[in-house]
């Protein structure tokens, strides 16, 4: 089994469902679950620069869904072919979701993605807009896997920790 859920915090928000555009889609469409805007970078190097931060962060954009599927099985969250050409690209090169981070601790799973917008302007995403493709995928382990797991406790960037 595998799918997408609304993250408990926007039950009521009439999100836009992750779907898949055509018959033969690989990735489901996923859409922002707020109006959002990402800085520009050079705006956030001019701060760091100056001073007045320390590093220059991508913005997280939320879908308010989480996803659920099986364990040989990988969400893979990959930018918009039509993204670059606007100025944002994701910081993370792509966003790799394990089926152990549906309804953790700290955020319940909901699917973020991560922008930098190589613009010298601000961009506005809006609640409902297009922002990048999910794709379920079956991955292989090495025949010598033998590793000690641990279990997750922790919501985004928490593997390891």
């Amino acid at each position: 089994m595998r799918g997408f859920e609304v993250c408990s915090k926007y039950k009521d928000a009439n999100l836009k469902k992750p779907i898949r555009k055509t018959r033969h889609s690989v990735g489901y469409d996923m859409y922002a679950a707020e109006d959002i805007i990402v800085p520009s970078v050079w705006k956030a190097a001019l701060n760091v620069f100056r001073k007045k931060a320390d590093k220059i962060l991508p913005t997280f954009i939320p879908t308010g869904y989480k996803a659920f599927f099986e364990e040989d099985e990988v969400l893979i969250l990959a930018n918009k072919s039509s993204f670059p050409k606007k100025g944002l690209i994701m910081s993370n090169g792509i966003g790799v979701i394990e089926c152990d981070y549906y309804n953790n601790q700290t955020n319940e799973g909901e699917l973020f993605f991560q922008y930098y917008n190589i613009l010298p302007v601000d961009i506005t995403i809006k609640k409902g807009d297009s922002i990048g493709q999910a794709y379920f995928q079956k991955f292989l382990k090495a025949d010598d896997d033998n590793f000690n797991y641990a279990v997750r406790t922790g919501g985004f960037g928490s593997t390891g920790k």
